[in-house]
């Protein structure tokens, strides 16, 4: 059953079409060690002053309230990093100033990614009473080989451990998976995934694991050490998840990410349907007023910026309307809805066929790839790069 707080999040776009909307991202920079597939701004410390940190979050907060009058937040999405990490009494104190600065919209939704060892398990209880109701578990994966390959701190036992307390403290639990692992067979996907819907969980978040620039998987695939799928095994694990994540009730509303209707993250709907978000802490992006706001990466370089101005901006950018056009589409076909494209016109003041190829549009339609009758959708997602290349005319 879905909790009677869970506002639907199909339920057309009065959300993001008000204007008086917000959401709000909080980056907590710092993980216990470093997975070898993870390219996010993540850091490793001997020690961290936290009530200097609080301090610091809380301004660069204020900053941003103060560039965002009149708004109510929607949601607020607690990332890294390893926010699970952070003491119960700072998400407090964000979430009470959060509400101080905008105020909350009725049934707000406020996640915070955890991983599930057991340590940061038990603080679950606390963090769900600063305020947090739903949490995001970095489970990976169901296989204890699977997690030693990946470099995670837990095992399968700790992980679903953790997943049961969540079950316990949250209104609304989630977890990731990473599949499509090099030696990992469509049989044992299919029988590691059926045993992650037998959870009952209402939302999952389901990643091909892909090799990224920087990370020491990209090292070892450069040496030979390491070997991903080709893009044919990849599809096949891709459909093979589709279909049963469809089948269990939590179809795809996004390229990566299943739910129960009801239960899909309203906070990276957000993001997706382009809405205007603000983002504090290293490295975190935003979205507001036609300005794309990012702070710094390094945690020592965002501090020093807090030090020097009140804030941890790095850079503000004026996005062109061709700007905000591009990057309406390519977030907005990512999703099952798809993209209003009358919408984007009235956003950016450009005709639609300044921004997508009516001809590939028609083509593409033909071929059975894309739907446009009143959203343009994207049929076949497992192509939507070529696809985007295609239909992106700016």
């Amino acid at each position: 059953m879905v909790p009677e707080h869970v506002i639907p999040a199909f339920a057309g776009m009065t959300a993001l079409e008000d204007k008086a909307s917000l959401a709000l991202y909080v980056h907590w920079p710092f993980c216990v060690s470093k997975c070898p597939y993870c390219d996010f701004n993540s850091h490793v410390r001997d020690g961290v002053d936290q009530a200097l940190w609080r301090d610091a979050l809380l301004a660069d907060l204020a900053y941003e309230a103060a560039q965002l009058p009149g708004r109510t937040l929607t949601s607020i999405f607690f990332g890294g990093g390893t926010p699970s990490l952070m003491p119960p009494e700072t998400v407090a104190a964000i979430l009470g100033a959060a509400e101080r600065h905008w105020g909350f919209a009725p049934g707000i939704e406020i996640t915070l990614e955890a991983n599930p060892s057991s340590v940061e398990a038990a603080r679950f209880a606390d963090l769900a009473a600063a305020g947090v109701n739903r949490v995001s578990l970095g489970l990976q994966s169901l296989d204890d080989k699977a997690l030693r390959f990946l470099g995670r701190a837990h095992d399968v036992a700790e992980g679903l451990g953790a997943l049961e307390t969540a079950g316990r403290h949250f209104g609304r639990v989630s977890f990731d998976l990473i599949y499509a692992l090099p030696g990992q067979s469509e049989g044992a996907w299919e029988a590691e995934l059926a045993r992650a819907l037998s959870f009952g969980t209402g939302h999952l978040s389901l990643y091909q694991l892909t090799i990224e620039p920087g990370t020491r998987f990209a090292t070892l695939a450069a040496k030979g050490d390491l070997t991903p799928k080709d893009a044919d095994e990849a599809a096949g694990f891709y459909e093979l998840t589709q279909d049963m994540t469809a089948a269990a009730g939590l179809p795809a509303y996004e390229i990566s990410n299943h739910a129960r209707p009801g239960e899909e993250s309203r906070h990276n709907l957000t993001y997706w349907r382009y809405g205007t978000y603000a983002g504090i802490g290293p490295g975190a992006h935003g979205r507001r007023g036609g300005l794309a706001t990012q702070r710094h990466r390094k945690p020592e370089n965002w501090l020093a910026a807090i030090g020097r101005n009140g804030h941890g901006i790095q850079e503000e950018m004026a996005l062109t309307p061709a700007d905000r056009a591009m990057e309406a589409m390519l977030m907005g076909l990512r999703l099952r809805e798809g993209v209003d494209l009358a919408r984007i016109s009235k956003m950016t003041a450009l005709e639609i066929s300044e921004f997508v190829s009516i001809n590939a549009v028609e083509r593409l339609e033909q071929q059975g790839l894309v739907a446009s009758q009143s959203r343009l959708k994207v049929k076949k997602p497992i192509l939507l790069d070529g696809i985007l290349a295609e239909l992106v005319s700016i």
